[in-house]
């Protein structure tokens, strides 16, 4: 059996009306302790990864592809409504809302089943199917499998963005997908309660 890393945290997704699309990862806990990073797609298609530590920045740069890396501070505050980011270029300040229909179907899953990763290979093409894109389980970079683990979603109803000092314009939906891994994150700006697992060999289930 080869090396297996579990990240337990959240996960959001936002849209841009200039096209900016960013993914923000809140760790609670990981193999290199509670972190954020963010995986950010400019209008120019360009995938660019802001991550605090060179360890955290190589980890995920090996499972995902970019285009640029960057070590940098990354400050995320994660609180009951509220999201609020700031690492580098990248400024967020967002407002969550209430449970989605995908959420509230989630929730009706034990957590115990709904993180397995045989399971969630199982049920990868029905997430497909409710979220064009989206995939609980993949073939990852360097050699690794990929499963996540989506027990909650709350929509995020609010977001103002700003890279490099200029606005991304206002909240809109997360289109085109994003291209970092095998999956997309939703649609429909929001923040999921996620446990992910990466495996070097496929998982057993």
């Amino acid at each position: 059996m080869g090396n297996r890393w579990i990240f337990d945290g959240h996960i959001a997704g936002i849209g841009t009306l200039s096209g900016l699309r960013a993914v923000i990862g809140v760790w609670q806990a990981s193999p290199f302790g509670p972190f954020a990073d963010v995986m950010v797609q400019l209008p120019s298609t360009q995938r660019i990864l802001l991550a605090p530590t060179p360890e955290v920045a190589d980890f995920v740069a090996t499972t995902y592809t970019f285009d640029e890396v960057r070590v940098i501070n990354v400050d995320v505050s994660l609180e009951p409504g509220t999201l609020v980011v700031d690492a580098g270029p990248l400024t967020v300040n967002a407002r969550t809302g209430g449970r989605t229909a995908l959420g509230l179907a989630l929730r009706a899953v034990p957590r115990s089943l709904a993180v397995r990763p045989g399971w969630l290979r199982a049920v990868s093409p029905l997430a497909g199917l409710l979220s064009p894109g989206a995939r609980t389980s993949g073939t990852a970079g360097g050699g690794r499998h990929e499963s996540y683990g989506v027990t909650d979603v709350h929509r995020i109803s609010h977001a103002d963005v700003s890279w490099a000092g200029q606005s991304a314009g206002v909240l809109t939906a997360v289109r085109p997908p994003v291209t970092f891994g095998f999956s997309s994150v939703p649609a429909q700006p929001g923040l999921a309660r996620v446990l992910t697992t990466v495996c070097d060999l496929a998982p057993d289930g």
